[in-house]
């Protein structure tokens, strides 16, 4: 009896090969040298922000939470104080009150104004690259000497070239766009896991 895949079992294959074929070496390469960076801001005291819209912002704070807890606590090894991570859009009093005062373009680079520091990290995700509230992260990030990632899809936007390493994905597909951004931060994650520091 030959078994044949269903209309669902099809595209869910066809989604799951494109998802795949997103990671070349040359993108690999890009996140291993984010993994590096990360764990050079773990070792030093240095702060990490993640920023996004919709289901990036979302994405933003799961990537907090690996970067806070999982990778100090959990996995082989010592138990250590996570990084010194932020999502800029976790806190929603702040970010309605800086909306409405400021504009929504200013919600991350406000607070990026007044918590960053020379050196810190600026993770932005994004799918487009082209929404005014992460480019003006980024572009308050680079003014003031963050050092800035961007984890995007499509064809990039304006954040593809303001960011310190872009990692693009080329792929014209929101849902893997977002996925993408999940497999980048849990790559660092356990990563970061296997080459613990031995102390904080």
């Amino acid at each position: 009896m030959t078994l044949t895949l269903s209309t669902f079992g099809l595209r869910a294959r066809d989604y799951l090969d494109r998802l795949n074929s997103c990671f070349s070496g040359l993108i690999l390469d890009q996140i291993e040298t984010m993994a590096h960076d990360l764990r050079a801001a773990w070792v030093e005291g240095r702060q990490v922000y993640i920023c996004g819209n919709g289901g990036s912002a979302a994405n933003a704070m799961h990537m907090a939470n690996d970067f806070h807890y999982g990778i100090g606590a959990c996995g082989p090894g010592p138990k250590l104080p996570g990084l010194r991570v932020e999502a800029l859009p976790a806190n929603a009093g702040l970010i309605t009150c800086l909306a409405n005062d400021t504009g929504y373009a200013n919600i991350y680079s406000h607070q990026i104004e007044v918590k960053g520091r020379p050196g810190d990290l600026l993770i932005v995700l994004s799918g487009s690259g082209n929404s005014a509230n992460v480019v003006e992260a980024l572009e308050t990030s680079k003014r003031m000497g963050l050092r800035s990632y961007a984890i995007l899809a499509f064809g990039g936007g304006k954040c593809r070239d303001l960011a310190d390493l872009p990692i693009h994905f080329k792929i014209d597909d929101m849902q893997i766009a977002e996925d993408t951004q999940l497999v980048v931060g849990h790559l660092c994650m356990q990563w970061l896991n296997t080459n613990k520091p031995e102390q904080i």
